[in-house]
């Protein structure tokens, strides 16, 4: 593809990790400062980007490739945690620009 889009507007932070976090995870806040992974139906916070010695780097805007379970359009979505690796298309979650969507994979705009 000659599009890009990583880069974008990345913001990255850190926050302290309970012991499920792993690279790659979507994560919820579970208490002042500490992300945990999410469960169906959560809402996303952000993207485990690196985890080390009990702490994350939580992408938290900018431009992600997130597995989906079901179909999600391309345009603004409202999304939830399918899993703790997955989105999924929501009516009641936040809602995030998907720029591109096949059958396994969104590429979204946190």
């Amino acid at each position: 593809m000659n599009i890009g889009f990583n880069g974008f507007c990345d913001n990255t932070v850190t926050f302290e990790a309970d012991a499920t976090v792993k690279k790659g995870t979507l994560l919820k806040l579970i208490d002042d400062n500490t992300v945990s992974v999410c469960d169906e139906g959560d809402k996303v916070v952000g993207v485990c980007v690196n985890v080390r010695e009990g702490y994350a780097a939580v992408k938290l805007f900018g431009y992600a490739e997130i597995p989906v379970e079901g179909a999600v359009n391309v345009g603004y979505q409202n999304l939830s945690a399918a899993s703790s690796e997955a989105f999924k298309a929501d009516a009641n979650g936040r809602e995030y620009l998907v720029v591109s969507a096949d059958t396994d994979t969104i590429g979204v705009i946190l």
